[in-house]
């Protein structure tokens, strides 16, 4: 290395803001390609459909990393939970896109959105995290949010 900065070849770690923010990126890209996918066939089906690929997908990458020996490695709690996880995550799907086939995505999108202040509530009173002034302002803003774009 030469001192002005990293290899073209070498990878950049990204914060979890990165990670976040891509999150959001792909997230709007679901909902419009789901919008438009929804249209013509039954929403559990597309839900089917959706859950399929991102389970081939998921486990391609995961053996393509060598992760998948690591399945041994996760005691019953975290798999219990992961479980559950997997199971409210195919809940949350199969109504979005039931939200996606009977409303318009610009509507549905920010009211699946109060995830947030509901997160921020639930890891407050489950996990412990800290509700701070900002914290607390930046979830109603996004309620409020939410409930104007919902009405407008």
């Amino acid at each position: 290395m030469n001192g002005k900065g990293p290899s073209p070849h070498t990878i950049i770690p990204m914060t979890w803001i990165g990670w976040a923010l891509l999150s959001a990126i792909f997230a709007a890209a679901t909902a419009l390609l789901a919008k438009v996918g929804v249209a013509h066939v039954d929403s559990n089906l597309a839900t089917a459909i959706r859950t399929t690929v991102v389970l081939v997908f998921a486990w391609a990458i995961a053996l393509a990393l060598g992760k998948h020996g690591e399945i041994r490695l996760i005691d019953r709690r975290t798999l219990v939970f992961l479980v559950l996880s997997g199971m409210a995550t195919g809940l949350s799907w199969l109504c979005y896109f039931r939200a996606l086939q009977l409303g318009p995505a610009s509507r549905v999108a920010p009211l699946d959105k109060l995830s947030v202040p509901l997160v921020m509530v639930f890891a407050w009173l489950l996990l412990g995290e800290k509700l701070t002034v900002p914290t607390i302002a930046g979830g109603l803003l996004i309620t409020a949010g939410a409930v104007v774009m919902v009405l407008g």
